[in-house]
């Protein structure tokens, strides 16, 4: 689990941070913040260097789209979910757990 400010995220601008070990893709939208697995699943490229549309990610390498809602991959040439964290917001805090007994 990790912690982050709110004010550290910016509309539209993903970001990388480690939670238990793993990388993980940060993005806030509207008043909505999410968290996926920041590897794109049809390669090794980070996502959090994508572009954000909407409640979509596209990956920087190969234009890939996952939907920041449900990990699902939109468009090829990924055709593998990505995983999908839990986000809780406190206040200014956002916590971030990959367990998987969120």
């Amino acid at each position: 689990m990790t912690s982050l400010n709110l004010a550290s995220l910016k509309e539209g601008k993903p970001q990388k941070i480690e939670v238990d070990g793993k990388a993980v893709c940060v993005a806030k939208v509207g008043e909505e913040i999410f968290a996926i697995a920041d590897t794109c699943s049809h390669s090794d490229a980070s996502l959090s260097e994508g572009d954000i549309t909407d409640f979509k990610i596209e990956c920087w390498l190969h234009g890939a789209e996952f939907d920041l809602r449900t990990g699902t991959a939109l468009s090829l040439p990924a055709t593998t979910p990505v995983e999908v964290f839990a986000v809780k917001l406190d206040g200014d805090t956002v916590t971030i757990s990959t367990a998987e007994n969120n």
